[in-house]
């Protein structure tokens, strides 16, 4: 047990250090040319932004490493900081350009990590603030983050849905915004500009030149008092940024206080304590956990009421369903346990239980330690398709809030059934022993080594003991490399990669958040009775 807690302690130990390399990116000398700019980090804004003594839950913090874009190998945080924090007591969305990243420049993955965001504030209906200081699309790779949907346009395309919608989006420029960045000081329904500070055109100086001849300051083409006294663009001009925050603050003072969509308990604190997850888990992903462990050091008072306790023992107990409290939320959760194989009984069980919460209007909470639905002939026989097919139509159709915690193997079909980023959670976070791929490195290698010795006996050149192993352990490398909680979270395929001590609280804000907005009448597709 004691192994157990010092290889997670170590492990988190390299995740905070990721985070550390993208939060300080540039180090003290990037702040210091920020300072003489009269400009401050981007965290330090979105501190002042938030009430006073609130956290604030930044978002996707290890994205854009690794990504070997022309020229650019590594994208500290994608260049943005995205994340939730309370602004006179509403869960508001803030999205800040942190110009030590590249000056601010968007990328494929900055692109992505933005429009997560924004697709969180839609979905669980927040207020949005952008902090602007952009240099504009990464050029060399315009193919890739100007003309289509989901590159640079849905940005703002999404501005205009929201503001639609009454979600107010705000708007602080705190320095050059060109071309399409221009518009999101326009496109905000009110904007804040600081003087001699922020710049917004749609084309910059150089290029005015280029196209006209016009020879012209970037103060006098699009500088604050252009924007706030000659043509209109923006609302409010500020002398700096203490200023500028300052107003941002007052523009949503009036916004209607948020209103959560359920009843809440008293908050209490688990019996077991939360530190017992870092020795109840095992040190390979790929072994076996005790489910019921895992509930009593994440629920409130760790009180878990089980549903279909004794339905088909061994089998129907690799998942179990019920309901727990996080910090007073009622939640109906659906946690792998044991092996985590989805046999067809327990297939039954959680599709049975996520129509039953749907109805409830409780929402959903996915602990994942899955390898995969049962496979061959017997599994086959007695409906696995079926039942499997079933389970991932309810989780689809399920109206009320989902969010999935991924605590191990997040492999094949499971990934779908338990709520996986195609299946639309509000929130999915993983942990240092998520794995999530099509399947392990250990059985694609010996899949795709199959594969190569009947190509490479087929040409009369069959492999040799040392190349079967070198092609093997190749296979296993790439195949968990990929599914590594690093990897995925650089590509933006979880919300967040959060330590275990982290857990209670992170869960409680996304249920909250998820909340604000009332939740629907069920709905739910064809099922194979």
């Amino acid at each position: 047990m004691t192994d157990n807690k010092s290889f997670w302690e170590t492990e988190e130990a390299k995740l905070e250090a990721r985070r550390q390399q993208s939060i300080c990116t540039g180090g003290q000398k990037a702040i210091d040319n920020l300072a003489k700019r009269g400009k401050r980090p981007v965290r330090n804004l979105i501190a002042d932004l938030i009430d006073p003594d609130t956290p604030f839950f930044e978002l996707s913090t290890l994205a854009g490493f690794g990504m070997g874009y022309p020229g650019v190998e590594d994208v500290p945080c994608a260049g943005i900081v995205t994340g939730i924090g309370k602004v006179h007591g509403n869960w508001t969305m803030i999205m800040g350009s942190d110009s030590r990243v590249k000056a601010g420049t968007y990328f494929p993955i900055t692109l992505k990590k933005h429009m997560r965001a924004q697709a969180i504030a839609e979905k669980c209906r927040l207020n949005c603030i952008y902090i602007a200081d952009s240099g504009g699309v990464f050029l060399p790779m315009q193919a890739d983050v100007f003309p289509d949907d989901q590159h640079f346009g849905s940005i703002f395309y999404n501005m205009a849905r929201m503001s639609s919608r009454g979600l107010r989006q705000v708007t602080l420029s705190t320095g050059g915004n060109t071309a399409g960045g221009a518009y999101i000081v326009f496109m905000a329904c009110e904007s804040i500009m600081i003087d001699k500070q922020s710049f917004s055109f749609l084309g910059g100086p150089p290029l005015v030149k280029m196209a006209t001849g016009e020879e012209i300051s970037a103060e006098d083409l699009g500088g604050a008092r252009v924007h706030t006294e000659i043509s209109g663009g923006a609302d409010h001009i500020c002398a700096d940024q203490t200023q500028a925050v300052t107003k941002v603050r007052q523009l949503l003072s009036l916004t209607r206080p948020q209103k959560i969509h359920l009843h809440k308990y008293e908050p209490k604190e688990p019996k077991v304590s939360p530190g017992a997850i870092y020795k109840t888990l095992p040190v390979s992903p790929h072994r076996g956990i005790n489910g019921h462990a895992i509930l009593e050091a994440l629920a409130d008072e760790s009180e878990f009421i089980e549903s279909k306790k004794n339905f088909a023992p061994g089998r129907g107990s690799n998942i179990l369903t019920g309901k727990i409290r996080i910090k007073g939320f009622p939640i109906g959760v659906i946690c792998s346990n044991a092996a985590g194989i989805i046999f067809h009984e327990a297939a039954q069980k959680v599709t049975e239980w996520v129509v039953r919460c749907s109805y409830e209007k409780i929402p959903l909470l996915f602990i994942q330690s899955a390898p995969g639905f049962m496979i061959g002939s017997d599994s086959e026989h007695a409906g696995i398709g079926k039942f499997g097919a079933d389970m991932v139509r309810a989780v689809a159709c399920a109206q009320v809030p989902k969010v999935q915690l991924v605590i191990g193997p997040d492999n094949g079909a499971a990934n779908y059934g338990m709520c996986g980023r195609a299946y639309k959670p509000n929130f999915l976070f993983s942990t240092m022993r998520a794995r999530t791929g099509v399947m392990s490195g250990r059985s694609a290698g010996g899949v795709l080594l199959s594969i190569e010795e009947a190509k490479r006996k087929a040409k009369g050149t069959p492999m040799t003991p040392e190349e079967i192993s070198e092609f093997q352990q190749k296979m296993v490398d790439k195949y968990d490399g990929e599914a590594h909680p690093f990897f995925c979270a650089s590509r933006l395929l979880n919300d967040r990669v959060i330590k275990f001590s982290e857990i209670r609280d992170w869960l409680a804000m996304a249920f909250e958040v998820s909340l604000v907005k009332a939740i629907g009448d069920p709905t739910f597709g064809n099922f194979r009775f």
